[in-house]
């Protein structure tokens, strides 16, 4: 009996003055993990690398290569988290994240550290915010909303385009209230807010934070305190704003003055209100639309800059939702 013929397929393409410790990782770690991902096989011999597998995943490996060469040839490091996110784009669109990702720093961090955008919506955030003065960005936990509002607003302060930031979210987490936690008013507020402080440290010095906000340059405040307030020359984040009501919103949003922006952040799949429906995060989404000047961001899991794992359990928990409502 005669075996038919398995298709197979060879491309080959040439790598010359790439370094390929950087394109393939320490000890090819990252051919490793591309092979495990396709039926497909990477051999590289001196400047040119030749894939052999079936006939779709030799096709998405050149271009998943082609798109970490084109990573290497902007000066930004390949990772591990980066191979991962970039096999997940090129299985599903047909090519990688690298052209579209913004390879601009917004900052340099207090740990020299260049933080710019890592994702494809990242990039898209990061542009919204500097073509619109007020820009929602909504998306799950781990995509970088928090982090990169901070970092905005911090670039925009060292470039003197704003004379102060102001950082504010609800004091609403599940089971708990300001006026059953310990201490003075500082001390009950400072652990809801403990995501923008850490934010904070990334990027400036302890000593340069403490004059700032003694100075009153940077305001860390719940919302409650924004009431009846003008916010002129300002950057202005309201951070978990899915446990705001639609009248804390509003209010907000009116607080905006001249010369000022506004990032609001938020995951609508967390919303710790009793009735979750009534979030002004959520009704804001309809009531804004269309407005010029006005943006809404969605990221995604795939925006996900953390533990790879937590990809996965954000999707593991939307199945789960979605047969809830089946239920």
């Amino acid at each position: 009996m005669t075996m038919e013929p398995v298709d197979k397929k060879s491309s080959s393409f040439p790598v010359e003055g790439i370094d390929q410790r950087l394109l393939f990782g320490q000890n090819d770690v990252f051919l490793r993990i591309i092979e495990s991902n396709f039926d497909g096989r990477v051999i590289a011999r001196g400047e040119q690398v030749t894939v052999e597998g079936a006939p779709h995943d030799v096709d998405r490996i050149v271009r998943l290569l082609e798109d970490l060469v084109t990573r290497v040839k902007q000066g930004d490091m390949i990772t591990e988290q980066y191979i991962h996110y970039a096999i997940s784009m090129v299985k599903e669109n047909g090519f990688g994240p690298a052209s579209e990702i913004s390879t601009e720093n917004l900052l340099t961090s207090a740990l020299k550290k260049a933080i710019k955008p890592k994702t494809v919506g990242q990039s898209r955030y990061v542009e919204a915010v500097d073509r619109h003065d007020v820009v929602f960005s909504i998306g799950p936990a781990g995509t970088g909303k928090t982090y990169l509002a901070v970092a905005m607003a911090v670039a925009e302060l060292k470039a003197n385009k704003v004379k102060r930031l102001v950082f504010t979210r609800p004091a609403v987490e599940a089971g708990e209230s300001l006026g059953f936690l310990p201490g003075d008013i500082r001390a009950k507020v400072d652990p809801y807010l403990r995501p923008v402080y850490d934010a904070l440290y990334d990027m400036l010095q302890p000593d340069k934070i403490r004059k700032l906000l003694d100075m009153g340059v940077i305001e860390i405040a719940p919302l409650a305190f924004m009431r009846g307030r003008t916010l002129n020359e300002a950057f202005v984040v309201l951070d978990e704003a899915q446990n705001t009501t639609s009248a804390q919103m509003k209010m907000f949003l009116t607080r905006i003055g001249e010369s000022s922006k506004a990032i609001i952040t938020g995951d609508i799949t967390q919303i710790d209100l009793d009735r979750p429906q009534n979030s002004g995060l959520v009704r804001v989404q309809k009531i804004l639309k269309g407005i010029e000047g006005i943006s809404f961001v969605y990221l995604t899991e795939k925006d996900v800059v953390r533990h790879r794992l937590v990809q996965k359990i954000i999707k593991a928990y939307e199945r789960a939702e979605k047969q809830r409502r089946k239920e």
